[in-house]
C-alpha cells in the first residue's frame, strides 16, 4: 500500500506537560511530504506490540524492544536507538526479522567522556561532601576532607572504544597516566591516545579512578564482582558511565561500607530506576545520576541528528552507516525493503507498509 514514510518516537522524549525537552534533529525532517512523524500513544517501559504497527521506523530514548514488542510486525525496517547502548533492543530478534538497529555514537563520544572526567574531578575534590559541609555550617571540619590531586594519578580504562579513546583525549592534559584493558584494541590504537594496555586484574590493582566505559554483553556482565573490586586500592575510585550490571552492586556497596574504596560515581545501575532505599544511596562518599549526566541539550541535538539521518537513509532506500546488527544488511527481507524504499523514492513517491 502506498503511502508515507511512517516513524513513531517513544513518547519519553516528552516532558509530564506533553512537550519536547531538548531538541532532537526534528529539522532535518522539516516539512518533507514523504516522511510522518508522531509520538507513540503511551509511555511504558517496554515498547507495546499494538503501538507501532502501521511504522516503518522506531526512534527510541528508554523503552525496551522485545521480541513480543515485534511479534508480527512485517513493516518496520529501523529501530533507530538514540545512545549506543542497545541491551535495551532483541537484537537477536531484529536481525531475524530484517529489522536494523542504529545507535548514534557521534552524538554520544565528547558528552559520556566529559560526565567521565566530571565524575573524576569531582570525586577527587570531594565535591559533594565539601558541599555539604558548607551547606551545613560545618565550615572548620573543611580539613578533614582532604582532597587527591590527579597530576601523576592512574586513571584506569574498562573499555577503549569509541567513548573510552575520548576520555584519554580529554584526560591527559589533568596529568593523568592512562592505561586500560580491552580486548578487543591493540597496543598501538592504545598508544595513539596515550594509554598503555594491561590486563584486568593488574588494572584494578594499579588504578587510582577505575573507569567503566564498555558494552554490557553477556561476557561483560558482572565482570566487576566481589573478588576483583577487593583487588582495587583503599585510596581508589570507581565510576561507570556505561551500563549497571557490569558491575555487582550488591558487592560494591558492601565494598564501599567498609572502607575498601574511597567512593563511586556511579550514572547506571542494575535495576533503573533504582529503589530509593537502597543502602547505596546512604553512602556519603557515592555521586549518583540518574542514567542521565551526559544529557545536554547538545548531546540530545547530535544523537537527534544522527538517529534521524540513519531513518532517512532507509527512507532513501540506503543502508544506514550505524548498524549495530550488521548481519541483518545481507538478510532477504532487510534488502528487499531497502530496495523498495529506493524505487520508490526515485519515482518520487512516498512508502508505505506491505
Amino acid at each position: 500500500m502506498e503511502g508515507r514514510f511512517r516513524v513513531g518516537l517513544t513518547r519519553d522524549f516528552l516532558n509530564a506537560k506533553g512537550e519536547l525537552r531538548f531538541g532532537i534533529g526534528l529539522e532535518l525532517v522539516g516539512e518533507r511530504p514523504d516522511i510522518e512523524w508522531e509520538y507513540l500513544a503511551e509511555d511504558t517501559p517496554e515498547v507495546r506490540n499494538e503501538s507501532i504497527r502501521g511504522y516503518d521506523a522506531l526512534l527510541v530514548l528508554a523503552p525496551k524492544v522485545t521480541a513480543q514488542t515485534l511479534e508480527g510486525n512485517d513493516r518496520l525496517a529501523i529501530i533507530a536507538r538514540f545512545g549506543v547502548g542497545y541491551d535495551s533492543v532483541d537484537v537477536t530478534t531484529c536481525t531475524r526479522r530484517g529489522i536494523a538497529v542504529t545507535i548514534t555514537p557521534d552524538g554520544v563520544r565528547r558528552p559520556v567522556a566529559v560526565a567521565a572526567v566530571t565524575y573524576v574531578l569531582a570525586l577527587s575534590q570531594k565535591l559533594l561532601v565539601k558541599d555539604r559541609l558548607t551547606r551545613d555550617g560545618r565550615w572548620a571540619e573543611k580539613g578533614d576532607h582532604m582532597g587527591m590531586g590527579v597530576v601523576d594519578r592512574v586513571l584506569g580504562l574498562i573499555g577503549l572504544g569509541n567513548i573510552g579513546r575520548e576520555v584519554c583525549r580529554l584526560a591527559r592534559p589533568f596529568g593523568l597516566r592512562l592505561i586500560a584493558h580491552d580486548p578487543y584494541v591493540d597496543r598501538d590504537a592504545a598508544a595513539s591516545v596515550g594509554a598503555e594496555l594491561a590486563g584486568l586484574d593488574d588494572l584494578l590493582r594499579t588504578a587510582d579512578f577505575v573507569c567503566i566505559c564498555a558494552a554490557l554483553t553477556d561476557e561483560s556482565r558482572h565482570l566487576i564482582d566481589a573478588r576483583r573490586l577487593a583487588l582495587m586500592k583503599p585510596t581508589a575510585y570507581l565510576i561507570n558511565v556505561a551500563r549497571g550490571p557490569i558491575v555487582d552492586q550488591a558487592a560494591l556497596t558492601q565494598a564501599l561500607r567498609a572502607g575498601r574504596l574511597q567512593g563511586a560515581g556511579l550514572d547506571v545501575f542494575e535495576r533503573e530506576p533504582p529503589d530509593p532505599h537502597d543502602p547505596l544511596f546512604a553512602q556519603d562518599n557515592v555521586i549518583v545520576t540518574p542514567h542521565a549526566i551526559c544529557w545536554t541539550d547538545q548531546c540530545f541535538a547530535d544523537n537527534g541528528r544522527s538517529a534521524w539521518t540513519s531513518i532517512l537513509e532507509v527512507a532513501a532506500g540506503r543502508a544506514p552507516q550505524y548498524v549495530a546488527n550488521r548481519d541483518v544488511l545481507a538478510t532477504p527481507r532487510f534488502r528487499e525493503r531497502l530496495r523498495g524504499y529506493g524505487e520508490r523514492a526515485a519515482r518520487g513517491q512516498t512508502v508505505g507498509g506491505s
